[in-house]
């Protein structure tokens, strides 16, 4: 979401948790004020997205600077959670600056975005994130997909536990929902705020889906 508005509106569909980011392909850092507004605004957590500018998830040192410094606005502004992921000139993920980002974002939940579907190998972007400590990793197990990507999915879901949180995202439809959610065993799964038809369905769901 990228408005207080729309994710008021995304709460009252049935969402358990926003995703901020500021308006751009594929979303970029959530502003201070974005983060108040829409804390304001809503009674569900707030993560908020950590993203210097669109394309790859390869940073200079200078955006990393600037990344570090967005993570610490977003602790300070109140946010519940923070969303970032950063790729090494091989597309794995840098565990090492990621590390960085984590320790300053805690104590908030900290999620990694879709530079995981940019890694080659699922299973050891899995390991890297659990032995960072990340909280969830938003993913369309590396398909352009969810639905397509719902065998990656599950065995990302059963290896991951209780340990972290497997969101499938990526052209999550009302249509689709279940079927994901039936083939991969994921317990939250992402959605764009713009439709409130799907995120019903997604709470609908998760709820069906509970004991």
């Amino acid at each position: 979401m990228s408005s207080a508005a729309e994710a008021l509106a995304a709460e009252r569909a049935g969402a358990g948790r926003i995703e901020l980011c500021a308006p751009g392909d594929g979303g970029l850092t959530a502003t201070p004020a974005l983060i108040d507004a829409t804390l304001r605004a809503c009674s569900v957590p707030v993560h908020a997205m950590v993203r210097p500018r669109e394309g790859d998830f390869r940073y200079s040192d200078a955006e990393f600077a600037r990344m570090r410094e967005e993570v610490r606005a977003v602790v300070a502004a109140g946010a519940h959670g923070v969303v970032f992921g950063i790729s090494l000139g091989d597309g794995r993920l840098d565990a090492a600056r990621m590390g960085e980002l984590v320790s300053l974002a805690r104590p908030l939940r900290v999620g990694v975005h879709r530079a995981f579907d940019a890694a080659p190998d699922p299973d050891e972007a899995l390991e890297q994130c659990l032995a960072l400590g990340v909280d969830v990793i938003l993913t369309a197990g590396h398909a352009a997909t969810a639905l397509e990507g719902c065998e990656t999915l599950a065995r990302l879901v059963a290896t991951a536990g209780n340990r972290l949180v497997v969101m499938p995202g990526g052209s999550v439809r009302a249509s689709n929902v279940r079927e994901i959610v039936a083939r991969t065993g994921a317990s939250e799964v992402h959605a764009r705020g713009g439709d409130a038809s799907v995120i019903a369905e997604i709470a609908a769901a998760m709820a069906a889906k509970s004991p």
